[in-house]
């Protein structure tokens, strides 16, 4: 058995206070046993303040992806493995929404965001690709938040071997039609439905941290959870700041979910991608309206 930890927390352009806030947060999750913990995006120096009109000149410091922040985590980190999203410094003066796996002995794994919302594409280079990587407690892959709304990115990673996926947002309440309670809110429900569905459709174990409070015009949902193979929610936090814990048999959850309909090897590449010709339906319906 294996405990697991996924955190709603709120992080700030002052990278200083981020470091002291993931250093409490993963020894809260210390004390809990937890041996895989997924931060926010923006866990180091905050989010955006805003999606629509995001104002370039205040925008989240740019890290090196071996800087001394990072490398700073990795000795809060120690034995846990911890998930966590920055701005990362690419080639050039790219900016990239990243990020990184690691523990104390160093970087297990990285991603860089690929699907970039319209509003702050022109901020960010998308990434190109999605691979899984071994850790000390199994296969797993990295998302952040957009990327979720995708299947291709979690079914990717599932077909690379990742039997866990954290995926790491900064997900805010609706930019257009705000509910009067958040529980209302057309994004919560939909956040939760992507974690719901990419866990139950790629029968892994899935982490959902997602930073919370106000950022600007942003009011981030919370919401962390733990996802079991089947889509059932195992833990969870609600809006404000908390640790969702979950202790699971790794190999004993995904290996009874995947004992009678195994969706990976289900599968048929060999059908996806191209649509039917218009005359094959055509003739279909015909053939069918006949057999009636």
């Amino acid at each position: 058995m294996v405990r697991l930890a996924a955190a709603a927390a709120h992080f700030t352009r002052d990278v200083g206070f981020d470091l002291d806030r993931i250093k409490m947060i993963v020894s809260h999750a210390r004390d809990a046993g937890v041996a895989l913990l997924a931060l926010p995006d923006g866990a180091l120096g905050g989010y955006l303040t805003d999606l629509r009109h995001p104002d370039d000149e205040c925008l989240p410091p740019l890290l090196e992806p071996n800087g001394d922040e990072v490398r700073s985590v990795i000795d809060i980190a120690g034995e846990m493995v911890v998930c966590l999203g920055y701005s990362e410094l690419g080639s050039g003066s790219l900016r990239h929404d990243a990020a990184v796996c690691l523990s104390g002995d160093g970087i297990l794994g990285r991603h860089r965001k690929v699907h970039i919302p319209a509003g702050v594409a022109p901020l960010f280079a998308p990434g190109d690709g999605f691979a899984a990587f071994d850790t000390p407690l199994g296969r797993m892959g990295l998302l952040i938040d957009h990327d979720k709304t995708f299947p291709e990115a979690a079914r990717t990673l599932a077909v690379d071997g990742a039997e866990i996926i954290a995926c790491l947002s900064a997900w805010p309440t609706s930019l257009t039609h705000r509910a009067p309670r958040m529980a209302q809110d057309r994004q919560a429900r939909l956040f939760d439905l992507y974690d719901q569905a990419r866990a139950a459709e790629n029968q892994v174990v899935w982490l959902s941290a997602n930073q919370s409070g106000r950022h600007g015009a942003l009011h981030f949902l919370g919401r962390a959870k733990i996802v079991g193979p089947g889509g059932e929610i195992l833990a969870r936090t609600w809006s404000k700041g908390g640790l969702a814990v979950a202790e699971v048999d790794l190999p004993g959850i995904v290996g009874a979910a995947r004992s009678v309909l195994h969706h990976l090897t289900e599968r048929r590449p060999e059908t996806y991608g191209r649509p039917m010709t218009e005359s094959w339906c055509r003739r279909g319906r015909i053939s069918a309206t006949k057999e009636r």
